[in-house]
């Protein structure tokens, strides 16, 4: 774990240094300075209502599993985010099911499987809008190049999922063998988790909650290119909202490396990056990038900051629930699981 949290923060740095390469500071000075601030507002409201809207989503991805009131949803997807931008490396990731685990007892194997459903159907929306884009906007081959791996990986794991979840004895099968490979008093536990883990899948499985699911990915993802346009207008940069779509996907690609706390270095980057291809200098487009940066992480911050008091946690807190080696007690599904790979291998 420590070995990502340098790496993270390592890239950072490197990141960090590019983006500051051949900028005039005091023009980035003089473009803050100059910044509308009636725009600011409407950006910060549409911001929270991404959040708002990510948590209800989340809830309609557990609930084949588990109906979880909206507060509680908000609550632990507030300090959840907050930690995803606090430990480098993507480490943060984790406090979300570990958190919901907790608070309703909802096994922290399932959370996950949420958790990458959720991952999946945004880098799906995300790079679907992006190549209708690209049809009405010329675009450098190797941002086109990048996005096609993307949406191979996306649609590789969304085939996986609609596998296990769809296929399940066969996948448990499948698995069965695999678990053997580690030694025999990790058996139980692992195939306790490999169980519980596809039955965060289980959405998949209903199409009417599918159809919901897709609808609630894309308009968060479009709220979310409507307020970086929306902010164009506070530096005065006229750009398309295509535009808007072009630079939230290459941020997206820029953050899912392994980045220091707060995607700082990433962000900042490849924000630049996303701009340059619309012919916005550099330091113009770094003045762009703190500033949304700064208001994306900010409300982020105080999002979570008012939760965290009621959603404590710890990294070996999260990491003595999820061992495999733990002394915890099996679930009933956990033995379920066990009897029918048991039954399988006869």
């Amino acid at each position: 774990m420590l070995k990502k949290l340098f790496l993270g923060i390592a890239i950072g740095v490197f990141f960090v240094y590019l983006s500051l390469r051949g900028i005039d500071m005091k023009g980035i000075t003089n473009g803050l300075k100059n910044v509308n601030f009636l725009f600011i507002i409407p950006f910060l409201c549409l911001m929270v209502i991404i959040q708002i809207l990510r948590s209800y989503r989340w809830g309609v991805i557990m609930n084949p599993i588990m109906k979880i009131d909206q507060f509680s949803l908000f609550s632990v997807t507030s300090v959840g985010f907050l930690a995803v931008i606090a430990i480098p490396a993507r480490i943060g990731e984790l406090a979300r099911p570990y958190l919901i685990s907790t608070k309703t007892g909802m096994s922290m194997s399932s959370a996950m499987g949420t958790i990458m459903v959720e991952r999946v159907f945004d880098a799906l929306t995300v790079l679907t809008v992006f190549f209708i884009v690209v049809l009405f906007t010329p675009l450098p081959p190797w941002l086109i190049r990048g996005s096609f791996i993307f949406l191979f990986l996306s649609l590789a794991l969304l085939g996986l999922m609609v596998f296990l979840i769809s296929r399940k004895e066969t996948s448990l099968k499948i698995l069965s063998t695999v678990v053997k490979l580690f030694p025999v008093k990790w058996h139980s536990r692992l195939t306790g988790l490999i169980d519980r883990f596809i039955d965060g899948f289980k959405i998949i499985s209903h199409q009417r909650h599918m159809y919901y699911l897709v609808f609630l990915s894309i308009l968060i993802w479009v709220i979310d290119a409507v307020a970086m346009y929306v902010l164009f207008f506070a530096f005065d940069i006229e750009l398309p909202l295509s535009a808007a779509f072009v630079l939230m996907t290459t941020i997206i690609i820029g953050i899912a490396i392994p980045a220091a706390p707060g995607f700082i270095g990433n962000w900042h980057f490849f924000c630049v990056l996303g701009l340059g291809l619309f012919g916005i200098d550099k330091t113009g487009a770094l003045t762009y990038a703190i500033v949304l940066h700064f208001l994306s992480i900010g409300v982020i911050v105080i999002l979570g900051l008012a939760f965290l008091p009621f959603n404590r946690f710890s990294l070996p807190d999260i990491k003595s629930k999820f061992s495999v080696n733990s002394e915890a007690t099996v679930d009933p599904d956990e033995t379920h699981f066990t009897k029918q790979t048991s039954e399988l291998e006869k």
